[in-house]
């Protein structure tokens, strides 16, 4: 992991390993899937041992928001945390078999609440079982915590009204790490196609290889910085839920770029509200 400026962020298999049954670290499976497959029924089928079980909508969204995808208030958040065993001290490690995908939103939330005792494992369970690691199958549940947010970091995250304000200002670099048919307009998932004005196709997943681990720290620098994606420029993150935009903004940091913000509102609000503008 040589290079990365926060080689923190991520915990390899082998390390992961070691620690299963350290007390002070928590395993939250984060699968989740749109297709119609239930990712805690996969999970109980088969996860890495120890492992609790968060769900994206229910756990790592507020689901009593509008769009449901922004981030969880902090009674939400505290409640959840709790209930996955998760306090102050603990060092979270979040999985999924999608490069980090959905790990990266627990990551961004925890975060974003001042808790940065967190990493996301490299290769996530698919990695994990290519090595003919263990799994366990059934339903974690750990002993009830405490965990009390700190104070939100809103230089973390950006609401649609600050970045439509924003737009054309020459310090800002808006990234849409969506599909490039979702960028063009071709794909259509709100009232809306399109992107919003002056923002670049960034797929998030050109941040990863093959096999879901991070590429290398210099092929992520070289990336960001021809997309204008620099440490001198205010960089936002979208897509459609806030996913996405967390696993871009978690390899931003990851390589050091701290100027980052999340959209978590994104194409969800910002293709449904007429008021703003878009480009297709």
């Amino acid at each position: 992991m040589s290079g990365y400026a926060h080689p923190e962020l991520l915990a390899e298999t082998d390390w992961l390993a070691d620690h299963l049954n350290d007390p002070m670290i928590r395993v939250v499976d984060c699968r989740y899937y749109f297709d119609g497959r239930d990712g805690h029924t996969i999970y109980r089928q088969g996860h890495i041992p120890g492992a609790v079980y968060a769900s994206y909508p229910a756990d790592l969204s507020d689901p009593t928001a509008t769009p449901p995808n922004l981030i969880p208030r902090p009674d939400q958040v505290a409640e959840t945390m709790a209930r996955l065993g998760i306090g102050n001290d603990t060092l979270v490690v979040g999985y999924d078999d999608e490069g980090g995908h959905f790990a990266a939103r627990l990551w961004w939330i925890l975060a974003y609440y001042g808790h940065e005792r967190v990493k996301i494992l490299n290769g996530g369970i698919l990695k994990w079982q290519a090595e003919g690691r263990p799994l366990a199958t059934g339903e974690v549940v750990p002993p009830r915590t405490t965990f009390v947010p700190g104070p939100p970091r809103h230089f973390m995250r950006i609401r649609a009204d600050e970045l439509h304000s924003a737009l054309g200002h020459p310090d800002l670099c808006v990234l849409d790490v969506r599909r490039l048919s979702e960028y063009t307009g071709e794909e259509v998932r709100a009232a809306r196609g399109g992107r919003i004005p002056g923002a670049i196709s960034f797929f998030w997943q050109d941040n990863l290889n093959p096999d879901w681990t991070f590429k290398p720290a210099d092929q992520l620098r070289a990336r960001h910085d021809a997309a204008g994606a620099t440490s001198t420029r205010q960089i936002v993150t979208y897509c459609q839920g806030g996913v996405r935009a967390a696993h871009a903004a978690f390899v931003l940091h990851l390589i050091g770029r701290e100027n980052v913000r999340v959209y978590d509102g994104s194409w969800a609000e910002w293709g449904n509200r007429d008021d703003l503008p878009i480009e297709r």
